[in-house]
């Protein structure tokens, strides 16, 4: 369906607004699949050596990582060294584990011997690297995916439609007291449903959350504003919106 076009807390909290349940049919099949989306090998860090200090660090963090996969998030760093876990904001738990230990495979077999390296998909991503990125915002690594059928009518109004959702989400992901950085809603257009989902890296303060998000809104507008769905995928925030529901979970009318 597509073109190819970061305090650390060990805790995943959903900020989901239980206002209206998805169709009952479209739970069994919106959160069983783990769609690779993209990797990276962060080749200017250079690569590591079989036995070497890097590797026995790496080993336990993926070690400390492994054991606490199913909370959602886990983040380790100083300032030579971070590696992050995020899963999406309703893959916590067995889900948020098995991505984990699938990202780690397909990194060993992708990047090998890379020091720094990234992997995404559909419910997590893993990113490994020699400098500390937890709580900033990667400008980066980020990258768009949209769907191949255009939007017709008014443009314009699609727009403004997609961009009114985008930012609400990313309100309610960042507000209150216990701010999630994870937010999913739905708004109508023309008489057709629009789901989103906004969700930043455990780390990240709200404003930089939002900073993210506006950012990468501006940055792959072309990719994204004529197109019948479609996401922005990177170390710090991501965001999707399609025309069918995607989050097997209670959503917000927008």
């Amino acid at each position: 369906m597509y073109s190819a076009s970061s305090v650390i807390k060990r805790l995943i909290l959903i900020h989901v607004f239980a206002i209206q349940l998805l169709p009952t049919n479209s739970d069994l099949s919106l959160n069983t699949t783990n769609e690779y989306l993209n990797h990276k090998c962060l080749v200017n860090q250079g690569k590591y050596k079989p036995g070497s200090e890097y590797e026995d660090r790496l080993k336990r963090t993926i070690k400390m990582i492994y054991s606490g996969s199913n909370k959602g998030y886990d983040g380790i760093g100083d300032p030579t060294f971070s590696a992050i876990l995020q899963c999406r904001g309703d893959s916590y738990g067995p889900k948020c584990h098995d991505c984990f230990a699938t990202a780690l495979s397909a990194l060993g077999r992708r990047c090998p011997w890379y020091k720094g390296r990234i992997i995404w998909y559909d419910q997590c991503l893993l990113a490994i690297s020699t400098f500390n990125t937890i709580g900033k915002i990667d400008y980066d690594n980020n990258f768009c995916m949209s769907n191949a059928k255009k939007v017709g009518g008014d443009i314009g109004s699609f727009i403004i439609a997609w961009n009114n959702l985008i930012q609400d989400l990313t309100t309610f992901a960042t507000s209150g007291d216990n701010y999630t950085l994870y937010s999913v809603g739905e708004t109508r257009y023309k008489g057709d449903m629009l789901y989103g989902m906004v969700q930043c890296t455990k780390g990240l303060s709200p404003k930089a959350c939002e900073e993210c998000v506006s950012f990468n809104s501006l940055h792959f507008q072309d990719c994204l504003n004529t197109r019948r769905g479609g996401r922005v995928v990177g170390l710090s925030c991501n965001f999707r919106l399609e025309f069918y529901p995607f989050i097997a979970e209670p959503v917000r009318n927008i």
